[in-house]
């Protein structure tokens, strides 16, 4: 079991493995500590929103997560292929639009969540194995966790 300490000398908050830790660093702010077990780091929200600027914000590390999951899929892929894949590089955006504009949507009132993400790949591939590398983009995991349903059980804790 990990532990982390907070930055005002509270006890040790222990994490199990295989489970994310989000805590406060500040009474005032937003700026959050993230640990894995392993891996620390901050996120926090945009001077203009209140936060400190101290981290990415929570859409940043969403679409930190689809981008990174994006090029190890392609790198996995383009190496059990033996295909000349040097690099990947997948540029994200998140925006909200009008559910009305969204043609592909299934919601016809409110806001959509639109993630625009664009790939681009680096090396001598053929037009056909650079088409094959696109479509096995939307086959990484966490592209699927995202068009999938997804639920959230929320409870609160125990507090000792």
């Amino acid at each position: 079991m990990a532990s982390i300490t907070t930055t005002q000398g509270a006890d040790p908050l222990s994490i199990e493995p295989g489970t994310v830790l989000v805590a406060d660093a500040e009474k005032e702010g937003f700026t959050e500590i993230l640990f894995d077990g392993r891996h620390g780091l901050l996120a926090d929200e945009p001077v203009h929103l209140g936060g400190r600027d101290t981290g990415p914000s929570p859409y940043d590390l969403l679409l930190m997560s689809l981008g990174a999951c994006t090029a190890m899929t392609l790198r996995l892929y383009a190496r059990r292929k033996a295909w000349p894949l040097e690099r990947v590089l997948v540029r994200l955006r998140h925006r909200k639009i009008h559910a009305e504009d969204c043609a592909t949507c299934e919601t016809e009132k409110g806001f959509v969540d639109s993630i625009e993400r664009r790939i681009e790949l680096l090396g001598p591939l053929t037009t056909e194995q650079r088409d094959r590398l696109l479509e096995v983009a939307d086959l990484c995991p966490i592209h699927r966790t995202l068009m999938s349903e997804v639920t959230i059980d929320t409870a609160l804790a125990e507090t000792a």
